[in-house]
């Protein structure tokens, strides 16, 4: 395989803001990159709209995206002639696909099963503290250090045989159902009208209507993509049909929450809310949600950061290996599937 790699010298142009080319590409994986395709000099850019980088467009047989990347538009694409590939080393390519990259038939696939990971990681942690109640508690100054027999108004604080809530059985939602055996005797929903029963029920859950689902849940997590018809799907008359004390959780998109009815509902203790994406985001200083006790957001977080951003880099590069072999694909994104993806 490496030979034919080798004579093939497909020619490639990285595309994303310098932060992302800093955390993706050090060192090893730069010359890793460097052995399966040319990298003429400027190797990166962030902009498609100077000379410069038109000139490495004309030539350009592939480009390897990331944060940052501009909008892949029909006018930018005149410019690269040659192009047959995109390998997005993040998740959702909703913000650079463009009708053209289908019209062209040109290949383009994501990182977002390798981000899928850390994301179902901080929603396992997430449903964990929330069956203990464990943010909320830390966060109130007045309950936090009295003991455990002096809690009320949170219910009942365990992790042993409750019932989880997981809308959207998408990548995330699928590793959130398969890491959720680690709780011990759980009961695992599943509402997504897309999926498949059989292989909900081979993943360890049992697929039911949103409407079924919400009145038995002790945890609602959210994993659905941001469509029009999902915006604000769990509304007030949504947060109304769940149990006193269930705990909502999103680390899909803030689109599919009315924030402020989850406010609402929050304020008044019944219902308790972790928050990893929020609409708007980042949200107004003035936002009711930044003032609940029972409410704790983090600032979009559960996604690739740090090291695991390597991941997502290695996930491009085996990608990238496959296609100069010939070898099928393991995360192209199709113009029929496009749609549905987040």
């Amino acid at each position: 395989m490496t030979a034919t790699v080798t004579a093939c010298r497909s020619e490639a142009l990285l595309v994303m803001n310098r932060e992302a080319f800093d955390a993706h590409f050090d060192q090893a994986r730069l010359d890793q990159l460097a052995s399966l395709v040319a990298l003429p000099e400027p190797i990166w850019t962030d902009e498609l709209d100077s000379a410069a980088a038109r000139a490495r467009l004309e030539t350009a047989d592939l480009l390897v995206t990331s944060w940052g990347v501009p909008r892949l538009t029909a006018d930018r694409l005149a410019s690269a002639p040659r192009l047959k590939a995109v390998f997005h080393a993040a998740g959702s390519v909703r913000s650079l696909a463009d009708s053209v990259l289908w019209s062209r038939d040109i290949v383009v696939t994501s990182g977002a099963d390798a981000n899928a990971v850390p994301v179902a990681e901080y929603t396992l942690a997430a449903i964990i503290f929330a069956g203990k109640k464990a943010p909320f508690l830390a966060a109130d100054a007045g309950t936090a250090y009295r003991g455990w027999s002096q809690l009320q108004g949170f219910g009942d604080l365990s992790n042993f045989r409750r019932t989880i809530g997981v809308v959207g059985f998408s990548r995330i939602g699928r590793r959130v159902v398969d890491l959720l055996r680690t709780l011990d005797g759980s009961t695992v929903l599943v509402a997504d009208p897309y999926a498949d029963p059989v292989e909900v029920q081979a993943a360890g859950a049992e697929l039911v209507e949103l409407d079924e689902l919400l009145p038995r849940v002790d945890v609602l997590s959210l994993h659905a993509p941001a469509l029009p018809s999902t915006h604000h799907m769990i509304g007030a008359a949504e947060l109304a049909q769940l149990p006193d004390h269930a705990t909502v959780i999103n680390t899909a998109r803030g689109s599919l929450i009315d924030s402020a009815a989850l406010a609402a509902e929050c304020r008044t203790g019944r219902l308790f809310a972790i928050l990893d994406v929020t609409d708007p985001e980042p949200l107004p200083a003035d936002s009711p949600l930044r003032s609940v006790h029972n409410v704790m957001v983090t600032p979009h977080i559960a996604g690739s950061l740090g090291t695991e951003i390597h991941r997502l880099t290695d996930h491009v590069l085996a990608e990238l290996t496959r296609w100069l072999a010939g070898e099928p694909l393991r995360s192209r994104i199709t113009a029929d599937i496009f749609p549905l993806t987040a």
